[in-house]
Order: C-alpha cells, then sequence, then structure tokens
C-alpha cells in the first residue's frame, strides 16, 4: 500500500479504473438485477417478495465491509501514517451510509409481506440500524474535524471502536432469537442453502453493487485530494 502513498501515483491509477470500475459495475448490476427480478424462480414460501434480496443482501454486505474498510483505513493511519488512509476512510463513510439506509429500507419492504411487520428490534436489524447511525456520526466528525484542520486521529480512533459492531451484526441472529433469517450463503464450506438458480445472480449483483461501490469510493477519493489541493494554493496566496 506504500507505492499509493503519492497522491500523484494514486490519482494516476484512480482516474482509469474509476471508469473501468463504474462502467463495469453498472453492466454486471443491470444484468444480476435483471437476471434475479425477471428470470429467477420465486421462492416456494416467499413467493415474489423474494427477489428483494439481490438488492438486500449485497447492500448488507457493502455496509459491512464499507466499516471494515473504514477500520483498517483507520489503523493504517493511527500506526503507519499512511498519508491516504484518512482520505480513504472518508471517502467510504457517505457511501457506506447510504448502503446501509438501503439495506434497512429494503429490509423492512421485505418483512412485511415475510413477518407480518416493517420493523422488530430483534438483534440483527438493531445492530444495522446502530451501524447507520456509526456512520452518520463518522461523517459529521470527520467533517468538523476537518474544519477545526484537525490531523484526524479522533475519527481514526472513532472508525477503529465503531468496527466493534460488525461482529455484532454478523453472529446477531446466532447469540439471540430472532426473526431475520441465518446465513444462507456460506464462504467457509458451509454450504448454502439457496438453490444455484437464485445464488448465482445474487452472487452477481453483490459483485455489481461492490464495483460500484469501489468506483464511488475512487470518485470520492480523488474529490478530496483535489479540495486539499486547491485549499493548499489558497493558504499560499493568502500567506
Amino acid at each position: 500500500m506504500h507505492i499509493l502513498a503519492n497522491p500523484a501515483r494514486f490519482l494516476k491509477l484512480a482516474r482509469p479504473l474509476t471508469a473501468w470500475l463504474g462502467w463495469a459495475g453498472a453492466l454486471v448490476t443491470a444484468v444480476a438485477l435483471a437476471i434475479g427480478l425477471l428470470v429467477a424462480p420465486k421462492d416456494y414460501l416467499q413467493g415474489d417478495s423474494v427477489r428483494i434480496m439481490y438488492v438486500h443482501v449485497p447492500a448488507a454486505w457493502l455496509a459491512m465491509g464499507g466499516w471494515t474498510g473504514i477500520a483498517v483505513a483507520s489503523l493504517m493511519q493511527l500506526v503507519w501514517r499512511h498519508p491516504l488512509a484518512g482520505v480513504a476512510a472518508r471517502a467510504i463513510a457517505v457511501p457506506g451510509a447510504v448502503f446501509s439506509a438501503i439495506c434497512l429500507a429494503t429490509g423492512s419492504l421485505w418483512g412485511r409481506p415475510t413477518w407480518g411487520t416493517y420493523w422488530e428490534w430483534d438483534g440483527r436489524m438493531t445492530s444495522m440500524l446502530v451501524l447507520l447511525f456509526l456512520y452518520i456520526g463518522y461523517v459529521a466528525l470527520a467533517d468538523a474535524d476537518r474544519e477545526r484542520g484537525g490531523e484526524g486521529r479522533v475519527v481514526a480512533i472513532f472508525g477503529l471502536l465503531g468496527a466493534i459492531n460488525i461482529p455484532i451484526i454478523r453472529f446477531s441472529v446466532e447469540w439471540w432469537n430472532t426473526l431475520h433469517q441465518g446465513q444462507s450463503i456460506s464462504f467457509t464450506g458451509g454450504g448454502s442453502s439457496i438453490d444455484a438458480s437464485m445464488r448465482w445472480p445474487l452472487l452477481a449483483s453483490s459483485l455489481g453493487f461492490s464495483l460500484l461501490f469501489g468506483a464511488i469510493v475512487l470518485m470520492r477519493m480523488r474529490a478530496m485530494l483535489a479540495r486539499q489541493k486547491v485549499e493548499a494554493r489558497m493558504r499560499r496566496l493568502s500567506a
């Protein structure tokens, strides 16, 4: 990662990568959602309402993955003083918050026909709501720290502490009685309870949304670096 510590070198790579990730993500997402919403079979119990999962599940994964990225970047900022780590963490925060909100909204819509209620204060839903509040708090704290010219250490510490919520979300369905279903897809050899005709569109939509997430983060990082450059130039002119 030290290869990308130089902003000029990072921007040289980020400019073309943003376009590649954005267009590839849009294409994969469109195809995956078309298959999931129009071609894949409906669930034998939940009917067509199960199709919400092609948006809900990727949003949940990216909401959790986004904060994991913030925690990793915060650690790099505090320990290795990586010059772009803080920028990366702040760039992740807003799209992470958006995907958290999408996860909660789609989960609520899915819960109404499945559970008979839009909301239930169970472990998974409550901890995901906490994650959204953490994102909002992080964005507010980062903006306040930047305005007062802080070094970002407090923001990075907050990013690390907030990561405590990630395993709570992950294991909430195992630790507490909950309406939310357990894990359906395992990447550690535990198998999958979803038929292949529904699993592959779900994985494809997750890939597509992930590529779009990456493109958004790169665009935000480029914008932040450009703003820093303009602010530094203005300070030099006013000196």
